[in-house]
């Protein structure tokens, strides 16, 4: 079965997250892992579940601004952060408006700041919910845990979910 995850990520953690789940499910599974600014028409096609996530950007998915925000955070003197490439332009947010796949299991994932999800928020939610409303159908519940810590027990649970390759 295919798997394909989707990510955006602004400074590598959820480009992290996503490598994470991705080693977690194994060489048994046949799992394409696409950075959101490059992901094409058609990548989902023959998928049998799809994992998508990002950070969490004012309580929510990011938007526009918040990219450029962020990467005007990372280009200030003095700053240790490192922008991905591509990570001000396309977000999760307009790819998963333009995604229609009926049936399709899909889970969600996120990064945020290490605090209660009612202090920062959280982009899976919107993830999720916009999953679900181009047609998605939730694969699993959520996870706590550090960033690769979540990964790691995201790929577990959607590895116990998905039939081996032949």
């Amino acid at each position: 079965m295919k798997l394909v995850i989707v990510y955006e990520s602004m400074f590598g953690n959820a480009r992290r997250v996503a490598e994470s789940i991705a080693r977690g499910l194994g060489p048994q599974s046949h799992t394409v892992v696409v950075p959101v600014t490059t992901a094409q028409a058609g990548l989902l096609d023959g998928a049998g579940l799809v994992v998508v996530g990002g950070p969490t950007h004012a309580h929510a998915l990011s938007r526009a601004g918040t990219r450029k925000g962020a990467a005007s955070m990372a280009g200030k003197p003095g700053s240790e952060l490192t922008l991905e490439r591509g990570a001000d332009g396309r977000g999760l947010r307009e790819w998963l408006a333009r995604q229609h796949q009926g049936g399709l299991r899909a889970a969600a994932f996120d990064t945020r700041l290490d605090r209660l999800a009612v202090l920062t928020g959280r982009a899976s939610k919107g993830i999720g919910r916009l999953l679900r409303r181009h047609g998605g159908t939730p694969a699993t519940g959520r996870r706590r845990g550090s960033r690769t810590g979540r990964g790691r027990e995201l790929a577990r649970r959607l590895a116990a979910m998905t039939p081996a390759a032949p």
